[in-house]
C-alpha cells in the first residue's frame, strides 16, 4: 500500500491525519516534534525526520500560511521524487500557490490546493469539504486519499480552491457581523436572543452562524477556541487579493475586513473569530442573551 505524508498538526491537521492513519500507511512531521510523537502513539502513524516525507506518494500540508508551504517545500526540493503529488489543505494564496505549483513541477511533483471548510468538528468526524484545485486527472488520482473528506468538489485550476475558501470565510465574517447587529437590536427590544434565534432559523435569515456558530458559543459564552480570530482576518486579507484580480465592485466585503480587523486589534488575533461579537457587545453595553 502506498504511503502518505502529512505536515502540520495543527488544530484542523492533527485529526485529519489521523483518518489518513487509519486507512494508509502514514508519515507524520510537526515543527514542534512532540506533536507528531504523540500523533504516533494515538494513531499509529510514524513520526519522521522531514526529509522522510519525501518516501509518500501523497504529501499532505495543512500549515498557518502559505508562506509556511512553500519553506517546507524548499526543504524537501532535494530529496522529492518526480509522481509525487502535494495535497495543500492550508488555507492559502492563490497566486502563491500557483508560484509554488511551478517550483513543485520542476522536481515532477504536481500540486493541488485542497482546503477545507467544516472546522474542528468536521475534522475529527471527517465530513470536511474539501475544495480543490489543479488538473482534473490529479484530482482523481488523490479523491481517494482524503480520508477526512465528507465532500470533494474540484473548483477549476490550481489557485482556484484558495480562491474559494477565501470568499466562503468572508461570508462567514459577515454572516457572523451580521446576525450579531441584529441580534443586539433584537434584545434592545426585549427579545430573548433564543427565541430570536427560533424564528430566523425557520426563516430566510438563517445561517451556520445563526444555527450553529450563535447558539452554541455566544447564548453559552462558551466561545470555545477553534478558528483564530487572526487566521480568519488572514483569509479576509486572501479575499481581498481574489477581489482586486477580478475587479469587481466589493464594498460589504471590503468593509468587513475592516471589521474584523478592528476586532483583531480590539480583542486579540488568539481570540476565536466568534469572539469578535464580544466587540459589538462592548460597543452596545449589552450581551446577547
Amino acid at each position: 500500500m502506498e504511503k502518505v505524508a502529512f505536515i502540520g498538526l495543527g488544530a484542523m491537521g492533527y485529526p485529519m491525519a489521523g483518518h489518513l492513519a487509519k486507512r494508509f500507511p502514514t508519515l507524520v512531521w510537526n515543527r514542534t516534534f512532540a506533536k507528531a510523537l504523540k500523533h504516533q502513539a494515538e494513531f499509529g502513524s510514524e513520526a519522521v525526520p522531514l526529509e522522510r516525507v519525501a518516501e509518500a506518494q501523497v504529501i499532505f500540508t495543512c500549515l498557518p500560511t502559505t508562506q509556511e508551504v512553500a519553506e517546507v517545500a524548499e526543504a524537501l526540493l532535494p530529496h522529492l521524487r518526480p509522481g509525487t503529488y502535494w495535497v495543500d489543505a492550508t488555507s492559502g494564496e492563490p497566486e502563491a500557490s500557483r508560484r509554488l505549483a511551478e517550483r513543485l513541477g520542476e522536481k515532477g511533483v504536481t500540486y493541488l490546493d485542497a482546503p477545507v471548510s467544516g472546522g474542528t468538528v468536521g475534522a475529527e468526524k471527517g465530513t470536511l469539504t474539501v475544495m480543490m484545485g489543479g488538473e482534473a486527472e490529479a484530482v482523481e488520482r488523490v479523491k481517494p486519499y482524503l480520508a477526512y473528506a465528507g465532500k470533494v468538489v474540484h473548483v477549476g485550476p490550481v489557485g482556484a480552491g484558495h480562491a474559494v475558501k477565501a470568499i466562503n470565510n468572508a461570508l462567514l465574517a459577515v454572516n457572523l457581523w451580521a446576525a450579531g447587529e441584529g441580534l443586539l437590536a433584537l434584545v434592545r427590544q426585549g427579545v430573548p436572543g433564543e427565541k430570536a434565534l427560533e424564528v430566523i432559523n425557520a426563516s430566510s435569515g438563517r445561517s451556520n452562524a445563526t444555527e450553529n456558530l450563535i447558539p452554541q458559543r455566544v447564548l453559552t459564552r462558551a466561545f470555545p477556541k477553534t478558528f483564530a480570530l487572526g487566521l480568519l482576518v488572514k483569509d479576509l486579507g486572501i479575499a481581498m487579493g481574489v477581489l482586486e484580480g477580478a475587479k469587481d465592485p466589493s464594498p460589504l466585503l471590503r468593509l468587513t475586513r475592516e471589521l474584523y480587523e478592528m476586532a483583531k486589534r480590539e480583542l486579540s488575533p488568539e481570540a476565536d473569530h466568534v469572539e469578535a461579537l464580544k466587540l459589538l457587545e462592548r460597543w452596545a453595553g449589552v450581551e446577547i442573551r
